[in-house]
């Protein structure tokens, strides 16, 4: 699963959750933590990403433009990163299929809190 982590989530995430999500990655490894919104959207779509945020903006986007790319909106307020490992794990299942089922192919946005 490709997911795009935001600046706003720790890149320290991505080694974490290695085992389930291999090809996680963070914007601040790819050279684009500083971009903005519409740009990190742009690269997302570009690259086959689902961006993964506790930014509503990314929401707002994705209302406006559809997607891809796909967005999951963390609405779990600020917590710590072993808490977001957490919370990924758990909602693995969920979140697979929300990227990969037809089930959810018009869906632009899954919210998890």
């Amino acid at each position: 699963m490709k997911l795009l982590f935001d600046q706003n989530i720790s890149f320290r995430l991505v080694k974490k959750i290695a085992d389930l999500y291999s090809d996680a990655k963070h914007v601040k490894g790819l050279g684009i933590e500083n971009k903005s919104d519409p740009e990190i959207w742009s690269f997302a779509k570009r690259h086959g990403f689902t961006i993964v945020t506790f930014n509503e903006d990314f929401y707002e986007l994705s209302i406006v433009q559809g997607s891809p790319p796909k967005i999951i909106w963390l609405r779990t307020g600020n917590t710590s990163t072993g808490d977001l490992e957490v919370i990924l794990i758990k909602n693995h299942d969920l979140i697979d299929a929300f990227m990969s089922n037809e089930n959810y192919k018009e869906l632009s946005c899954l919210e998890i809190d």
